[in-house]
């Protein structure tokens, strides 16, 4: 898959995980913060798993992440103290193919309860061009469409389908709170259901269908909802488009009554404001919600995808 962009070697990452063990007792209050506390200890490995963990597990669970706010997630790379953390907690949730190397350290420990987020809803290729009426196209001569399209969390069904995966995961790995985990896993679907609700309506009388953003993280959002993003980057967030590439998009833009390119938070608005300077158009942020920080618009998940949905019903002139 084309985000894994900074692989570290299989050796490097067994040597790490060596180095992390043999240490544990002499970092044991370091290591405390995913491993050794009176609760379920649940690592996971960004903002959407940690969040869902959260949910779910309520006062129950003490759950870490692996990626610090306003840290690119695609290019983690986990130090011998995380990996430790990993070895002594409970539980980890982690979405596969996303970040090989926790991808990496998850194969090798011996966590008894291991969560793939990928594995609990369904997963498609996309290229630069998703949903809409670039759902009939061949992308099969596209270099995007080489892997599954990890963004699940943007698309509230999804999301929702993969809530209640780990919630039954949790009460199997901790039988003595099922009742509430089932509990607050019914409340977050419920939450995720009115979102969903939010984005039908909210998005079902637009002037245009067509969004521009730099990063391919909306394609499961942009199918959902009958839209159709066209990414100037497809799925790295930090790659260089091409000049055929950005004359296509202005060209598109003209054609489709585009008014914004959107970028996101935690990687540079330069690509997006240089296209947007030479089509004429104005900029915004569309989060892709891969973590929280000072710059997002909103507290948590459900208060940046509102911010999400008011900002694409303003681009694309919602009724």
């Amino acid at each position: 898959m084309n985000v894994r962009r900074r692989l570290i070697p299989a050796a490097a990452t067994a040597a790490a995980t060596a180095l992390a063990l043999a240490t544990l007792s002499a970092c044991s209050t370091e290591s405390a913060a995913a491993g050794g506390t009176d609760r379920f200890d649940v690592v996971a490995s960004f903002y959407p798993m940690a969040f869902l963990a959260e949910r779910i597990g309520g006062s129950h669970v003490h759950v870490t992440s692996l990626t610090q706010p306003g840290q690119e997630p695609h290019d983690l790379e986990i130090s011998a103290r995380q990996t430790a953390q990993l070895q002594e907690s409970d539980a980890v949730l982690y979405l596969k193919n996303l970040q090989p190397s926790v991808d990496d350290a998850v194969a090798q420990s011996e966590v008894k309860t291991k969560i793939d987020a990928a594995s609990l809803t369904s997963l498609e290729k996309h290229g630069n061009e998703v949903g809409g009426h670039a759902a009939s196209h061949d992308h099969s001569k596209n270099e995007e469409t080489s892997g599954l399209d990890p963004h699940i969390w943007l698309d509230p069904v999804r999301y929702a389908e993969v809530a209640e995966g780990v919630g039954k995961a949790l009460e199997k790995a901790d039988p003595d709170h099922a009742a509430d985990y089932r509990k607050n896993t019914a409340a977050l679907v419920k939450r995720l259901d009115g979102l969903n609700t939010q984005f039908k309506d909210g998005l079902a009388d637009t002037r245009s269908k067509v969004f521009i953003t730099t990063h391919a993280a909306f394609g499961y959002l942009a199918e959902r909802y009958g839209l159709t993003e066209e990414a100037i980057n497809g799925l790295d967030p930090e790659s260089e488009p091409s000049a055929a590439r950005v004359k296509a998009l202005e060209k598109m833009a003209k054609a489709d009554g585009v008014t914004t390119v959107f970028y996101e938070t935690l990687v540079s608005d330069r690509t997006a404001k240089t296209v947007a300077s030479d089509a004429g158009l104005r900029t915004d942020v569309l989060d892709p919600i891969e973590g929280i920080t000072a710059k997002s618009r909103g507290k948590d998940y459900f208060s940046v995808q509102e911010a999400n949905l008011k900002a694409l019903r303003q681009a694309l002139d919602a009724k």
